[in-house]
């Protein structure tokens, strides 16, 4: 269970969340972990020999909702046989993104876009996830991530914790904590790991690990004066079983002071205002934790041992991939992220739950840069692609998933084989021009910082005529000023195989997803 620490004196400065048709439901007995033995079923389903655990959130009334669907879609024969399992999430990788993705990464191998397959696409279970938070239609990264990870769903901006939970205010998360599916796996014994190219303190990888009414309470600098614990504290001090086997990705910097250098820049290493180097209290824990920074340490670092490993290689967020690929001997790809954490999880008799978070995706969205975008979606496949490589779908389920979308489109009636990021062509030297008699790209974005700003008189469209819209750099055109394109709030995919993804199917909450990997995994008791 984690901890996060309130001040009791705050007021409840902020309002109640926002009304909806499902109400907040006091803790009950219910609510208190308990255990019952995982056992044989008559259907001759190998038992995993696990307990399992009933959550604190147990009787929250997403969580029972959701926990309910999914049993009917399980039926009364159903059996847990998920030794492993493995979520990807692509942040802000929608339906469009997919799409795009396919043609994209089909033309960068010098094949068919539009009939490409991407490995995602290739697993046999599917569904539509909606996405919706306690209190927003288009809800952002924390709330969903806590959605799959807690099997609840709460206030927009707010991490691990119910729907009591007030944005901002620590006080109003007392008593609203959850127990995410790492931590559950963590009390049976199981391996854990996380991976993402985001900072490891940034919303999807901190669902598994942290409650915070505030996402931004990254490092104690951001918490302020209050008895409030930052995510960054929250991950070195996590107290579930015997904590993470390997954690990789981005952000160094909420895990150190600015009296230190960066390893790698020379300059201020972070802004912690308490004078503490998180790192040392991770490598403090035992000779087996490890900590590493570059490609050099990741190369020189056996993942087949008993090594517990950090690694982060940026002060923030890792390199897109269209960057990376320039910088080889920088940083490890998202796939090679993905099988060195496989190789140190799959040592552990138990089993193990790995997240791997395609993180930029997102990031490349909110700048409408589609190049980026795609880019990384292509390598968050690639990684899918590795794990079907590693692993049996006879013991280990997969899904893969977003978080949520954004509102890029794909649109204007390009011709077969049209280049993805190009402007809209009818065919050989035909290309399309809007009313306004300039030509427009296939794909756009709904709103962001290049449509014309407020206050600017006579604009109009820009002429894309002799630019180069294939050029990683270029952001495409967008219809409503916004400084940062703003999320989407459609349904997105999930895919899925291995035993349980049977369970992946028709038009889900996002929150059943725990509620899948708890089944699948015999980790969470739904007795009663």
């Amino acid at each position: 269970m984690r901890t996060i620490f309130l001040s009791m004196t705050s007021a409840l400065a902020l309002a109640a969340c926002a009304t909806t048709t499902q109400t907040s439901t006091a803790p009950t007995p219910a609510q208190e972990a308990s255990a019952s033995a995982v056992t044989d079923t008559d259907n001759g389903a190998s038992r995993l020999g696990r307990v399992a655990y009933k959550p604190q959130q147990a009787g929250d009334s997403y969580y029972t909702s959701a926990s309910a669907s999914v049993s009917e879609r399980a039926g009364a024969d159903f059996a847990p046989k998920a030794k492993n399992i493995i979520l990807f999430v692509g942040d802000g990788m929608g339906v469009s993104t997919i799409t795009a993705g396919r043609i994209y990464a089909g033309q960068q191998r010098g094949v068919d876009g539009e009939s490409y397959r991407l490995t995602m696409e290739s697993l046999p279970w599917s569904a539509f996830s909606k996405t919706y938070s306690h209190d927003a239609q288009v809800s952002d990264s924390a709330s969903t991530a806590t959605a799959m990870m807690s099997g609840v769903k709460t206030a927009s901006r707010t991490l691990g914790l119910r729907q009591g939970v007030a944005y901002g205010n620590c006080a109003s998360a007392q008593g609203q904590g959850t127990d995410s599916i790492f931590e559950i796996a963590e009390k049976a014994g199981l391996a854990t790991g996380i991976v993402s190219t985001a900072r490891i303190t940034h919303a999807t990888p901190a669902a598994t690990y942290s409650e915070s009414a505030n996402r931004n309470w990254e490092d104690d600098r951001e918490v302020g004066e209050t008895d409030c614990t930052d995510i960054a504290s929250q991950l070195i001090d996590w107290p579930a079983g015997d904590g993470f086997e390997v954690v990789l990705g981005g952000g160094r910097a909420p895990f150190m002071p600015a009296s230190i250098n960066d390893p790698e820049t020379g300059e201020p290493a972070g802004a912690r205002v308490d004078g503490e180097n998180l790192i040392d209290g991770w490598t403090a824990k035992s000779s087996d934790h490890v900590y590493i920074t570059d490609r050099t340490s990741f190369d020189a670092t056996d993942f087949a041992s008993s090594a517990r490993v950090l690694g982060l290689f940026q002060p923030s967020h890792m390199q897109y991939e269209l960057d990376r690929a320039n910088d080889t001997a920088g940083e490890p790809s998202l796939s090679e992220l993905t099988r060195a954490a496989i190789t140190r999880l799959s040592r552990e008799d138990e089993g193990y739950i790995l997240l791997v978070e395609g993180g930029r995706i997102d990031h490349a969205h909110h700048g409408v840069n589609a190049a980026r975008a795609l880019g990384d979606t292509d390598a968050l496949d690639q990684a899918v692609a590795t794990a079907l490589e590693m692993t049996s779908t006879e013991d280990t389920l997969i899904m893969v998933t977003a978080d949520h979308s954004h509102t890029m489109t794909i649109a204007g009636y390009p011709a077969r084989g049209n280049p993805i990021l190009g402007k809209v062509g009818y065919g050989p030297g035909g290309m399309a021009r809007a009313d306004d008699g300039k030509p427009y790209t296939t794909l756009g974005y709904a709103n962001g910082e290049t449509a014309c700003a407020p206050g600017e008189e006579e604009c109009a469209r820009k002429d894309i005529t002799s630019t180069d819209t294939t050029d990683k750099d270029y952001q495409q055109q967008s219809h409503v000023f916004m400084g940062s394109e703003t999320h989407a709030g459609e349904d997105v995919p999930v895919f899925a195989s291995g035993p349980g993804a049977e369970l992946v199917r028709g038009v889900i909450e996002q929150n059943e997803l725990f509620h899948i990997m708890g089944r699948a995994s015999g980790l969470v008791d739904y007795e009663d």
